[in-house]
């Protein structure tokens, strides 16, 4: 489908690809990698024509159709709404609606055979580019993503960078490509639309190339995995787990064969060296000394597994709670965000607090932070507790003007400058880089200084707000292995699944309006989850995650009758009370009876399983046939 072949290019004076070459097949789904720098980006705006190769040659095949998202995107700015900007990716089939359109007006008055010929054609085209149905493709899409049904409607303008990458996403989904190149498509996306596009991707039936530094999203939706290092593009016929064993396998190879080489240099060096000034072996000597220069050197293996050894100081050792949060309550005007949860944080406790956003992760993190006040309920922070949060946002709070060291100096922290030095070095700046104005710094390498500035912060808890964002995978590393030296207590939010499995013993997550934890792993939590959604399909309930409705009482409120002294006013205000007070029961029972026919362990017993759902059957239809009268009654 595509030939890369002896491709060379330069950025000024640095060489990014020396002679590499590549082959892409049709059904190819190839995971870039390589670290930050290394031209990962750049190849594929030179897939697309933005950049010109300085030698070799890229070709590809007339019916090849490429499909680009990277980060450019986000400054697309429109007034048209989001659906319809999705739409776009049908560009033939909505000119030929407008022509059917148009044909249809013009039948009003000129109804001749020539235009019901061309109205056939046009609407055979259009029923052959899947005109009829591209709207419902583009909801489908567009809520896959994230989006609600009645956002689909609203202006582009009036979302954020994030949501509207989504939308470019979803329109380059939309035009499918033959070939889809990818650039950090989870940078924006939550962890069930980063599922949704997995399983989209795992039945694309064009190539994909994907840049990422999510390994496990790169596992799962790639068959073939391409390295850029030393200029070369390297492949592996595996996904990423596949590479990383595949990869040390050949570093093995190649560590042998350069000892190896090595030991044979050594021997012909001492030969020469001993034998050079004697006449009879001179001549031996001579040739030793030509064949050593025309010997192809075989380079070490060069290791990008950076180790890190931080030592983590506390001022103060704090008390056995962390953190106490009760019954709390907080809203945005009318919006409920939490309703009566509960936080407990004990010492030592290892967080990550995950699920999809819009559902008050980030306000969790500032109710618990304290720079954010509930709207009912109580924040008590520990004994000793000492905290440092943070959020990429705090990128933007680093000097400009200071170097590295400077910066990291600041912090507070009264680190010597070799400690300093050394800390920096785990987080991959080392020599005369740490001498680097922030300025200069890229988005990686700004979170990795505010990533170093929070851990050498002697805090004794950590807020951790998307941390993994903008760095790479053996940056990544780094911090998982900072964590784990990490003897204080964290929360983490995340939508890395490698990341939060390798750093994280309790998950939490946010659910009808609360804040719920599982006490293990990310693995653990993933396999929890998937028995609950069995149990309740097979149980005939909605989905235990599925969004609910903001809660009756929150209406209740909304919708309270005025005062007055009418008799049948005064019957109905009470009534209204009583059916309230029956409605919040049965809600109770309700949901007794869901959390009874979640656990597996209730189809082993046919009796309790038809007795659990007989009775909650019975339960749901009365709570219908109360809302109903709830509803009547607050009208009046």
């Amino acid at each position: 489908m595509i030939s890369i072949s002896d491709l060379d290019f330069h950025f000024g004076s640095r060489t990014l690809y020396d002679n590499a070459s590549l082959h892409i097949k049709p059904k190819d789904k190839i995971g870039l990698i390589g670290l930050n720098g290394t031209g990962k980006s750049t190849l594929l705006r030179l897939l697309v024509g933005e950049y010109k190769a300085d030698g070799g040659s890229i070709s590809m095949s007339k019916e090849v159709s490429l499909g680009f998202l990277n980060q450019d995107l986000l400054s697309y700015d429109t007034h048209e709404s989001i659906l319809h900007v999705a739409m776009q990716a049908f560009e033939e089939a909505l000119r030929l609606q407008d022509e059917i359109e148009a044909i249809l007006v013009k039948f009003e008055t000129d109804y001749t055979d020539d235009l019901v010929e061309k109205l056939a054609a046009l609407q055979e085209r259009f029923e052959a580019l899947g005109g009829y149905t591209m709207q419902s493709r583009a909801e489908e899409i567009l809520e896959g993503l994230g989006f609600g049904t009645e956002e689909l409607q609203k202006p582009l303008k009036s979302f954020s960078g994030g949501w509207r990458m989504r939308v470019m996403l979803a329109k380059i989904l939309l035009q499918q490509p033959s070939l889809l190149l990818l650039d950090e498509p989870t940078n924006h996306l939550d962890l069930p639309s980063i599922k949704w596009i997995e399983n989209y991707l795992a039945d694309y039936e064009g190539a994909v190339i994907i840049v990422s530094h999510d390994r496990e999203f790169l596992d799962r939706t790639t068959n073939t995995t391409v390295e850029v290092t030393g200029g070369k593009l390297v492949p592996y016929a595996g996904n990423y787990s596949f590479y990383l064993e595949e990869k040390e396998e050949r570093n093995l190879i190649q560590k042998g064969a350069f000892e190896n080489q090595q030991s044979q240099i050594r021997a012909a060096e001492r030969f020469i060296e001993r034998f050079k000034a004697k006449a009879s072996k001179a001549k031996q000597a001579q040739s030793r000394v030509k064949a050593l220069d025309k010997l192809e050197r075989i380079e070490d293996v060069a290791s990008d597994a950076a180790k890190v050894n931080i030592k983590f100081q506390f001022k103060v050792e704090p008390g056995r709670h962390i953190l106490r949060m009760e019954h709390v309550t907080k809203k945005y005007d009318e919006k409920l965000i939490f309703r009566d949860t509960n936080v407990h944080i004990e010492r030592g406790d290892k967080i990550a607090l995950i699920g999809a956003n819009g559902k008050g992760k980030s306000t969790l993190m500032r109710l618990v932070a304290g720079s954010e006040a509930p709207t009912a309920g109580k924040h008590q922070l520990g004994h000793n507790v000492i905290m440092s949060f943070f959020a990429q946002h705090q990128l933007e709070s680093l000097t400009m003007d200071n170097e590295i060291i400077q910066e990291m100096s600041e912090a507070g922290s009264k680190r010597n400058d070799m400690e300093l030095r050394s800390v920096l070095g785990s987080f991959l700046f080392t020599g005369d880089q740490v001498f680097k104005k922030i300025k200069v710094l890229s988005g990686g390498e700004k979170s990795r200084v505010a990533l170093a500035k929070t851990l050498i912060s002697e805090a004794n808890f950590l807020l951790l707000d998307e941390p993994t964002n903008h760095l790479d995978m053996v940056s990544v590393n780094i911090l998982i292995q900072a964590l784990e030296q990490y003897q204080g207590t964290f929360i983490v939010i995340s939508h890395d699944r490698f990341f939060v499995e390798n750093v994280a013993t309790k998950i939490w997550y946010i659910e009808d309006f609360q804040l719920k934890e599982y006490p293990g792993t990310y693995a653990e939590y993933e396999q929890w989850q998937e028995d609950r959604e069995k149990a309740a399909k097979k149980a005939g309930l909605p989905s235990p995650s599925a969004p609910k409705p903001q809660p009756k009482e929150e209406k209740k409120a909304e919708a309270a009758p005025a005062k007055t002294s009418s008799p049948d006013q005064k019957k109905a205000l009470k009534e209204l009370a009583e059916v309230e007070a029956k409605i919040d029961t049965l809600e109770k029972e309700l949901a007794g009876y869901e959390k009874e026919l979640a656990d597996p362990k209730i189809y082993q017993n046919t009796a309790m399983l038809k007795d659990a759902t007989m009775k909650f059957e019975q339960v749901k239809k009365e709570l219908g046939r109360l809302n109903d009268r709830w509803e009547m009654l607050a009208e009046m």
